[in-house]
């Protein structure tokens, strides 16, 4: 009500609220509880600790951190004031590598050998696949090119590129995704 009180008169903001006037005034004149008192301190304390800690650590830790500067708080209390804060643990994942290369099963032919050199439209095409962490989980990014087409930059730049022969695989692209 403070902040929208310099755009809407009072007895608007009441009526829509559905508060009394005397009981904004009541409330307006009134001290912070202890509650409200002790949470601005323990919120103080906790983004101070979660800046020391480069925002890794969760209420846990947190609760032994504050714990070992004299302040008494329980998890849940913790977990409930950043909330508040929109304070998030960020979770650094070791990267490990997913491609298993040693194993017996087929494997697709190199049907270009390193040719690259392209004779008509739509014959061999390129392909590029990454993935891109996210809030909400992968992100995955997948680009296709006619290797005809004039390359307008970017050229070695993918992480990994695999090139196909138009026609020779059932997984190759259509030649008719060429626009006319």
């Amino acid at each position: 009500m403070k902040t929208t009180l310099r755009r809407y008169p009072l007895n608007v903001l009441a009526r829509v609220l559905e508060v009394s006037r005397s009981g904004y005034y009541a409330w307006m004149g009134r001290r912070p509880s202890r509650r409200a008192v002790r949470d601005a301190v323990v919120k103080d304390l906790i983004v101070e600790a979660h800046r020391l800690s480069r925002g890794t650590y969760g209420p846990r830790r947190l609760q032994a951190e504050l714990a070992a500067r004299g302040e008494q708080v329980g998890r849940d209390h913790i977990g409930r004031l950043r909330k508040e804060l929109g304070l998030k643990c960020i979770q650094r994942t070791k990267f490990r590598a997913t491609t298993n290369s040693r194993h017996d099963l087929p494997v697709a032919e190199n049907l270009l050998d390193r040719n690259f050199d392209v004779k008509e439209p739509g014959t061999v095409w390129t392909t590029d696949l990454t993935y891109i962490g996210t809030d909400e989980g992968w992100l995955y990014l997948a680009g296709v090119k006619d290797r005809d087409i004039v390359n307008l930059g970017g050229r070695g730049h993918s992480l990994r590129s695999f090139d196909y022969a138009a026609g020779s695989s059932a997984s190759s692209p259509s030649t008719n995704l060429r626009p006319s």
